[in-house]
């Protein structure tokens, strides 16, 4: 009783419906009679098909509108799309001949049957987020559901090769109680002429497959239709915003080896430079999942750069350790010049301040001498202004007695002449190998950030397409 009352309110319910509808329109007398006639023994739970061991063949197709968002942090895929639904109710055929004019009929997706399709891999609150539309009937029974939707789904995000990368996203549909021998799930071609352009993405393709599982449960199948949303991103917005200042930056870091110790300025260069891709790191890893699966492919490159400016760090710590020694802690190891002051500056090209002057002069007294005669010379080896000079001291030494006390203070003035000589020698030394090693460190260097660059970023499978695409 109580199922017969309800199911008459439901009728009463959808007459008043009708009748509001379709009044004062060209046919709405046979509309009526014939809503009339269709419902009143139709029963919507019951499978439309003429044997009840048929399945009911029904064709899935997909519009695609637009790709609202992919949220890498939560792999998850907003797309605004549009479900087809075709199939035949045996139940809803009539004759146009006794209804004319009336070509094809309007019902709610609640009043009669229809498949139950979900999408499988739904993220949204309500799991069914699309909008249920009226079906679309004509006198052969064949009916039409176009009910359009803001599908989230989850997605697998693959960041390893970001911002170069394309992400494949799966929208599959399937019935959620009937199996492959009650309703047979088709394919049909997905639409995406009325596509949207995403300011992120671009979109590659949208493939369908049929796929048909077996459970360990149960020996028939269940078929679905999967709709594989591919799209490549786009990369212009990360590469001005992320890319190029990176590259910027670390080219900054190598400034370090060019800037002279005495500015006392190479350590803060370094720290600033450092601390600014740590910025940028932050902001990489605020977009990416949290996912140990995979390092994207900007991370890499941050990270070898921060390995790049970290070491120039290290090593200007050193070259200042170098320029700024302390000649009284000793004389430069030997094999430290060997491998620096002969070896390195070799290769480098360079030579020791002072060094041409030095040669140059010590040319011009060996010229000098060699333009002398040498008859002036004593035959004995000693000529005789030395003679003469060794005289006068004897005899000042026995004639004024303080002389002996002028000329030790004149001897420790000249002995700290001496180590003051040897100290600026020194000093010279190690100064000239902290250049050494900071011209070694700014070719090395500059090799290993152009290598790294073209070696990390040029890895990506699409990273010429995507650049010729973008920044073209």
């Amino acid at each position: 009783m109580e199922s017969r009352t309800t199911r008459k309110s439901i009728l009463a319910g959808f007459y008043l419906w009708a009748t509001l509808s379709f009044q004062g329109c060209h046919g709405g007398v046979y509309q009526r009679k014939l809503y009339r006639d269709l419902m009143v023994n139709y029963n919507r739970l019951e499978r439309p098909v003429q044997n009840d061991s048929a399945p009911i063949l029904v064709e899935l197709g997909l519009t695609l509108l637009q790709i609202i968002d992919v949220d890498e942090k939560n792999q998850v895929l907003i797309t605004n799309a549009w479900l087809h639904l075709q199939w035949t109710d045996v139940y809803l055929t009539w004759d146009t001949e006794s209804y004319p004019g009336v070509q094809n009929l309007r019902f709610p997706s609640n009043l009669i049957w229809a498949p139950d399709i979900l999408l499988y891999n739904s993220a949204d609150e309500r799991f069914d987020a699309t909008f249920h539309t009226n079906v679309l009937v004509n006198a052969t029974g064949s009916c039409q559901y176009i009910p359009p939707g803001i599908l989230k789904s989850t997605c697998y995000i693959d960041v390893r090769w970001f911002p170069f990368d394309v992400q494949k996203c799966d929208l599959k549909f399937g019935s959620w109680t009937h199996n492959g021998w009650l309703l047979d799930l088709q394919m049909m071609d997905v639409d995406i002429s009325n596509y949207i352009p995403n300011g992120e993405w671009d979109l590659v393709g949208v493939p369908a497959k049929r796929n048909e599982l077996y459970y360990d449960c149960c020996k028939e199948p269940y078929p679905d239709v999967t709709f594989t949303v591919t799209m490549r991103r786009r990369t212009l917005y990360y590469g001005l915003n992320l890319l190029i200042p990176c590259v910027l930056i670390s080219g900054l870091a190598l400034l370090v080896f060019l800037l002279p110790a005495d500015s006392g300025e190479k350590i803060s260069l370094g720290i600033t430079v450092l601390l600014s891709l740590t910025v940028f790191m932050l902001l990489v890893a605020e977009i990416m999942p949290a996912t140990s699966d995979s390092v994207p492919l900007i991370a890499q490159y941050f990270a070898s750069t921060m390995m790049i400016v970290g070491l120039s760090v290290v090593v200007t710590v050193l070259v200042l350790q170098f320029h700024h020694h302390d000649p009284q802690g000793g004389k430069m190891p030997k094999w430290v010049r060997v491998i620096l002051l002969n070896w390195c500056a070799w290769f480098l090209r360079m030579k020791k301040p002072g060094e041409e002057r030095k040669t140059s002069g010590q040319s011009g007294i060996c010229s000098a001498y060699s333009g002398g005669g040498g008859s002036d010379r004593h035959p004995a080896g000693s000529s005789p202004g030395d003679i003469h000079l060794e005289q006068t001291r004897t005899l000042l030494l026995e004639q004024l007695p303080d002389v002996s006390r002028i000329l030790e203070e004149v001897q420790y003035i000249a002995r700290r002449f001496r180590e003051h000589d040897e100290a600026q020698a020194i000093c010279s030394e190690w100064k000239f190998a902290a250049a050494v090693v900071d011209r070694l460190c700014l070719v090395a260097f500059s090799l290993f950030s152009i290598i790294c660059t073209f070696t990390i970023l040029m890895s990506a499978p699409n990273f010429i397409e995507a650049v010729s695409k973008d920044f073209t």
